[in-house]
């Protein structure tokens, strides 16, 4: 199979798998919006009723965003915002509402969410919405990604093996190499950009530097890294298979 060669200047980041919390007493609207994001596969949805359980699901579980109505049976949407971002809840929070004001979006934005939606709205503008939000997080020191076996956490430099709780504890630049390499989506990376992006091309570093990086992290990631699954040598430079 043929992978194409990827450069800095060519990288979108992938949304594949996304998992997006969807909270709203309105039974029917959520479970439409579920299922209308669900068509795409980019997307996994799960549902909240009310503020109790979308907070009982934020402590259980992680998202990479959040859909959060604002007139909810048990707390105002604002307030669950903003305990959500007081118990860390890093991931962005697109509010929901029906009103239509200035002082209701700041009112938002003050309690921590990074967009705000008004009701009724065409899927498509949510889309577009939800998606700027992703790729802004997915460039952020706070974003968690799957590779293998593993939850990857950069902002804590660790690999979480997700079915036995063992961590992997990563250097900074085996960081950047993971972060960069996922940028590409499966496509190839060439060394010489991986040298800039990573090294900035200090004149200290060759590919033998690379490559042993890419040994090291091999050992960390891969059942058996003389048969590597998941970071992949190819002809021009390495490819991760997340």
């Amino acid at each position: 199979m043929q992978h194409n060669s990827v450069t800095s200047a060519e990288f979108n980041m992938a949304t594949i798998g996304k998992k997006i919390l969807v909270i709203d007493d309105d039974a029917g609207f959520r479970q439409f919006l579920s299922e209308q994001l669900r068509l795409h596969e980019e997307f996994q949805t799960t549902e909240a009723e009310s503020g109790a359980v979308a907070l009982e699901r934020v402590r259980s579980d992680y998202f990479d965003a959040i859909l959060l109505d604002v007139g909810l049976p048990d707390m105002d949407g604002h307030q669950v915002c903003r305990v959500m971002r007081r118990t860390g809840v890093k991931a962005p929070i697109i509010m929901l509402t029906g009103a239509d004001s200035d002082a209701d979006t700041i009112l938002g934005l003050d309690a921590g969410a990074n967009d705000y939606v008004t009701k009724p709205f065409h899927l498509s503008v949510l889309l577009a919405r939800l998606r700027v939000q992703l790729r802004h997080f997915d460039r952020s020191e706070y974003a968690v990604f799957a590779i293998g076996p593993f939850t990857f956490r950069p902002s804590d430099k660790l690999l979480l093996e997700v079915d036995t709780g063992r961590q992997i504890h990563l250097t900074d630049k085996e960081v950047r190499l993971l972060r960069f390499l996922l940028r590409a989506d499966e496509n190839v990376v060439a060394r010489e950009t991986l040298l800039n992006e990573v090294w900035n091309y200090s004149a200290s570093v060759t590919t033998h530097t690379l490559e042993t990086h890419v040994y090291r992290l091999r050992q960390k990631i891969e059942t058996d890294p003389s048969e590597p699954k998941i970071l992949i040598t190819d002809s021009d430079g390495y490819r991760l298979i997340p």
